[in-house]
């Protein structure tokens, strides 16, 4: 059926601003993550260097400004983990969102996720707290989930200090860092730590497996930022074996109860391999008690969300994450 052919070619295309920043991507013409050695791989151009180089084409200010930034060491399991702390303008005390950028879990750093945090702390009015923890192979699963807990359990003891209310703190992520926003969620639960009241899960990895809907869409297409092969080479830098990803602090959706969770906001993007695990978490979040704000945004790609100075969508995306923050901040 054409029209059936023309609606799955629509639901896979990207629109004309994504088109943009995917073309600057392109233009680097750097070697696919597949084939790369994880110190190369750190090196290779990002979507958020393309969109810095949309932005000089349109003469426009490569960053959001915020109100101040200042860093902070935050004790971890086995050693300092350096925060960026991200304030709004005006006086505290600031409800907190302690934030884990993409990468999965081997590349990128604070500064490839700027522009999320900058957004993300104007649009919801409050202080982010992004947080470097140790990354893959050097330091494999689960190093970076035991970091992540620790700093947010950190930072809902000590938030007072950094002008924040510590009776207001979210935990979210993307990608890589939305699974350890998820993950530090059921550690806080099983642990009986200090539980977040919110959880911001922008296409987050939820399951090891690689043969999902979305995963088969995409397949190894190299014109989007993250493909089935990029996935698995995250994954076999991540895992110490392929038995940690039943572990459900790899893998929540693999975990036997989702319940006594904080409310989610789960954003996806159509065309993006962690679709389908994205929208499937946000079901079981659902059907298990919690409420969620669940969206999927077409004809965008995987690392769309930071790209709200040249992508709407990405605008439209973080306006809703910050209105799913605003409502646990307030109530």
């Amino acid at each position: 059926n054409p029209a059936v052919i023309k609606l799955a070619e629509a639901a896979t295309t990207p629109e004309a601003q994504m088109k943009a920043v995917l073309d600057e991507l392109a233009a680097f013409n750097a070697p696919p993550l597949d084939r790369l050695s994880p110190e190369n791989a750190r090196n290779n151009p990002t979507a958020a260097d393309a969109v810095i180089g949309v932005l000089a084409k349109q003469g426009k200010p490569a960053v959001e400004m915020v109100g101040d930034i200042s860093h902070q060491l935050i004790p971890g399991p086995a050693g300092d983990l350096l925060a960026r702390i991200y304030r709004p303008q005006g006086q505290g005390s600031f409800p907190v969102l302690v934030y884990f950028h993409g990468g999965g879990w081997v590349i990128a750093n604070l500064n490839t996720y700027d522009a999320s945090c900058r957004a993300l702390t104007n649009a919801a009015k409050c202080m982010v707290v992004s947080v470097a923890y140790r990354q893959a192979p050097e330091h494999k699963f689960p190093a970076a989930a035991e970091d992540a807990y620790a700093a947010l359990q950190w930072v809902m003891t000590n938030a007072a200090q950094l002008k924040g209310d510590p009776r207001r703190v979210a935990v979210g992520g993307e990608s890589a860092g939305g699974n350890l926003a998820a993950v530090t969620c059921l550690m806080a639960r099983d642990r009986q730590g200090k539980m977040p009241v919110h959880q911001m899960l922008i296409y987050p990895v939820t399951n090891y497996a690689f043969d999902t809907p979305s995963y088969q869409e995409i397949g190894t297409n190299p014109q989007v930022p993250l493909n089935r092969l990029g996935m698995e080479w995250f994954w076999d830098k991540y895992l110490q074996s392929p038995a940690d990803g039943s572990n459900p602090y790899a893998s929540p959706l693999r975990a036997k109860s989702l319940k006594g969770l904080p409310p989610a906001t789960v954003i996806t993007a159509d065309i993006d391999p962690l679709r389908s695990e994205g929208q499937a978490y946000a079901q079981r979040l659902r059907t298990e008690g919690t409420t969620v704000r669940a969206t999927n945004y077409t004809n965008v790609t995987h690392e769309f969300f930071g790209m709200g100075a040249v992508v709407n969508k990405a605008k439209q995306a973080v306006q809703q994450a910050a209105a799913g923050l605003r409502s646990s901040f307030n109530r």
